[in-house]
């Protein structure tokens, strides 16, 4: 059952959960987590290490880092700057020392999805907040900006296919040809298994990033291999298949069923169901009117304009002389 069982998230975190709640071991997979307690976030680091582990967990091998921070969805400018800092940090950490600090760095940041569509804008929106230098130094040279330390930032919204006719891979690769960039840093909303992780987590990795995966849609990856420089993908979930809310309520109706002394009996029945096969009940229930629906807060608007503003301000820092205030 657990080869059949196919949640809908673009969360490693999560990938790894549903392994951990049927008691199945990953070989090959290290889970690591620290809680900073003055920005009440806590890091979970989930390292893919072989290609064993890369198979069970239907993820590239590679380091995915997840900062879940519940107050993330709150209007609060000084937290959200706390945060821009712990994730500047963690980006560079990924970005690897040495190839982080280098003065002539060339930065191409890519804002991935549909501005159109609100869930899905949060990379351009990101990409309208950034600080590109590119231009420029290019034209001025890299004290024409008045600062010390200035990496080379460029960022392209390549839109969606339905808008361009063209994969988003063709789009960036043909960008990265021409420009040359060290490293490719691409924006995206995604999917997530758990309700309570829309718009309060941030999820980066080392492996690049697949547009449109979590909700069915496969396109082709923007990775180290498709485009001949490393990629570090950064994405927050926005979205949660219909079929995780129907779920989440089961489990709430089972606790329920169990509490009651005429019910208790169906509730034990139920409870004897591990979480795959309550899962694809739950798609069979609701299949075919509800099977291919995502949910969205009612306020995902405010939400992604202002996560996005704290991840741009996040590579702001890292790329500019303000790093050394992290």
């Amino acid at each position: 059952m657990i080869e059949k069982y196919s949640v809908r998230t673009d969360l490693a975190l999560e990938e790894k959960e549903r392994f951990e709640s049927d008691n199945v071991e990953i070989q090959g997979v290290v889970l690591e987590e620290e809680y900073d307690e003055q920005c009440e976030m806590r890091v979970t680091r989930v390292k893919v290490e072989t290609e064993n582990g890369a198979k069970t967990m239907g993820k590239p091998v590679g380091v995915y880092l997840t900062l879940e921070a519940p107050n993330l969805a709150v209007p609060d400018e000084d937290y959200h700057r706390e945060i821009s800092k712990k994730l500047a940090e963690y980006i560079r950490e990924l970005i690897c020392g040495k190839e982080a600090e280098k003065e002539d760095l060339s930065v191409l940041v890519v804002g991935l999805g549909n501005r159109q569509v609100t869930p899905d804008a949060l990379g351009p929106y990101v990409a309208d907040n950034l600080c590109v230098t590119r231009h420029i130094v290019k034209e001025y040279g890299k004290y024409a900006m008045g600062m010390e330390h200035v990496k080379l930032v460029s960022a392209i919204v390549p839109g969606v296919m339905g808008q361009t006719g063209m994969e988003s891979l063709e789009i960036v690769k043909g960008i990265v040809g021409e420009t040359k960039p060290n490293l490719v840093i691409a924006v995206d909303a995604l999917a997530a298994r758990n309700s309570r992780r829309l718009n309060r987590t941030i999820q980066i990795a080392d492996t690049g990033i697949h547009p449109g995966s979590g909700v069915g849609n496969h396109r082709s990856g923007l990775t180290k291999e498709t485009l001949g420089v490393p990629v570090i993908g950064i994405g927050v979930p926005t979205v949660v298949d219909a079929a995780t809310i129907v779920n989440d309520t089961m489990e709430n109706l089972i606790g329920a069923l169990e509490s009651s002394k005429m019910l208790k009996g169906v509730g034990d029945v139920l409870r004897t169901y591990n979480n795959a096969e309550k899962y694809e009940l739950v798609k069979e229930l609701i299949s075919p009117h509800l099977n291919g629906m995502f949910v969205t807060p009612k306020d995902e608007d405010e939400m992604v304009k202002q996560i996005s503003y704290t991840i741009s301000e996040a590579l702001n820092l890292l790329f500019t002389n303000q790093q050394d205030n992290l």
